[in-house]
């Protein structure tokens, strides 16, 4: 593997109230010079795959603006400054879904579309629920879904499940949750 390019220059290239573009001017090791825009990003997110039993996941239903739809996916937030990945995942677990999990546990963490976005998102399982309501900053009440996990194909045919972590996420919990039971 070559080394790293060197970075040369890192400059604003634009900005809006949700983010920040950097332009970086780098040379590679065989000479070449370029220029990269990113995104930058950050404190990491989570989303939170809450197992009510073990057979069933509970899903959100909620506005997305990029796509201008409601869309079914997991719970899901960034992590607040001085908090932990595990308190950030209760926390929104709590605000979104109406649960806190006693069991939380961690099982990667994803980035997209790492040639452009400095951010990443840590997949995190919640289990042992229990009734624990908190507030939010959602603008609307989120329905929750229960979704069976013997369905997972019926999850992926809808149309508004679309988001690559939720759909990524899927196969990462159904990795685990194999491996847990010794297959």
């Amino acid at each position: 593997m070559p080394p790293k390019p060197e970075i040369l220059d890192r400059r604003p290239a634009a900005r809006s109230r949700i983010f920040r573009i950097e332009a970086v001017d780098l040379r590679f090791s065989n000479g070449a010079a370029r220029t990269y825009e990113r995104i930058l990003g950050g404190r990491d997110s989570v989303m939170i795959l809450p197992l009510r039993d073990d057979a069933t996941l509970l899903l959100i239903r909620e506005y997305a603006a990029g796509s201008d739809a409601y869309e079914l996916g997991f719970p899901k937030g960034v992590v607040e400054d001085g908090e932990s990945v595990i308190d950030a995942a209760n926390r929104e677990l709590r605000e979104e879904v109406g649960h806190g999990a006693r069991d939380l546990r961690v099982l990667h963490r994803c980035s997209l579309v790492p040639g452009y976005i400095q951010h990443a998102t840590q997949i995190v399982l919640a289990r042992d629920l229990y009734p624990s309501m908190a507030v939010g900053d959602e603008p609307e009440p989120i329905e929750v879904v229960p979704w069976s996990l013997h369905d997972i194909d019926g999850l992926l045919s809808r149309p508004d499940f679309t988001e690559a972590r939720g759909i990524a996420a899927l196969f990462l919990l159904q990795r685990f949750l194999s491996q847990e039971r010794g297959g």
